[in-house]
C-alpha cells in the first residue's frame, strides 16, 4: 500500500505538463480519446483519471470510466491506441492510471463530435489540435527515407530572418519571402522534419524559432 500510495502521489507532485495529465472524471470518451492521442503523436504521457485539476484526489467513481477509457483507445483513436492502465489505491481512493507510449508510425487521430478524425499534440500542460504543418510534419515520420531538402534562398531567408529575431509566423514569411502559404508550409514542414526549427504554440498563435539543435549547430 505504501508503494502504490507514494508512487502516485509522486507523479502528483509533478503537477500537469507535457507527459501528465489529470482527469477529475471521465464523461466523454471522444475528449479523452484528444489526450491519448496528443500523448501517442509527442512524447508519450500518462493520464491520471481520479485526480483534479489542483493535484487533489477525488477517485474513480465508478467502472464506468475504466470502459470509458477503452472504448476512447479503441473506437475514438485511429488506429486503434495500445494503452496500459492500472487501479491504484491511494487514501482510501482509487486512481486509474493510463500510460501511452510515444508512436512513430502516427500520426493518430482522434474522432470528433461531428465525425471527423483530427490529430491532436501536447504543448507543455494542454491538449492542442496540430495545425496542417505539424500534421504534415508527423505523417513524414512514417517515412522510411529521409527528408530531402533543397537549399535555395528562401530557406537562408528563412533561417536568416530567425538568428536574427526569435519567432516568426507563416504569414510573416510569406510576406518576407514573397511567396505563397503552400510553398511557406512545405519549407516549414521540411525545416520541422530534420529539428532545424520547432514550433511553438501560444495564445491564439502558432509561431516558429530555431530549434536548441539548430542553436547548438550554429
Amino acid at each position: 500500500m505504501y508503494v502504490e500510495t507514494s508512487y502516485i502521489k509522486s507523479l502528483i507532485q509533478q503537477g500537469e505538463h507535457q507527459q501528465l495529465d489529470f482527469k477529475f472524471e471521465i464523461a466523454d470518451s471522444r475528449k479523452i480519446a484528444r489526450t491519448l492521442v496528443a500523448f501517442a503523436n509527442t512524447d508519450g504521457g500518462k493520464l491520471l483519471v481520479g485526480v483534479k485539476d489542483n493535484g487533489s484526489i477525488a477517485g474513480v467513481r465508478s467502472d464506468e470510466e475504466y470502459y470509458m477509457v477503452e472504448a476512447a483507445a479503441n473506437m475514438y483513436c485511429k488506429p486503434e491506441l495500445p494503452v496500459e492502465m492500472k487501479r491504484w489505491t491511494v487514501d482510501g481512493k482509487s486512481v486509474l492510471e493510463v500510460t501511452v507510449d510515444r508512436k512513430e508510425d502516427g500520426p493518430y487521430l482522434a474522432q470528433t463530435k461531428d465525425g471527423r478524425w483530427r490529430a491532436y499534440v501536447r504543448s507543455k500542460d494542454q491538449t492542442l489540435l496540430a495545425n496542417t504543418v505539424l500534421y504534415k510534419v508527423l505523417k513524414n515520420k512514417q517515412q522510411q527515407s529521409g527528408v530531402l531538402v533543397e537549399y535555395t534562398k528562401n530557406e537562408k531567408l528563412l533561417l536568416n530572418y530567425l538568428e536574427e529575431n526569435q519567432w516568426i509566423t507563416q504569414s510573416r514569411f510569406c510576406k518576407i519571402a514573397d511567396v505563397s502559404w503552400k510553398h511557406a508550409e512545405k519549407i516549414l514542414v521540411n525545416l520541422l522534419s530534420l529539428q532545424i526549427i520547432e514550433l511553438v504554440f501560444a495564445e491564439n498563435r502558432v509561431y516558429y524559432q530555431l530549434s536548441e539543435k539548430e542553436h547548438d549547430f550554429c
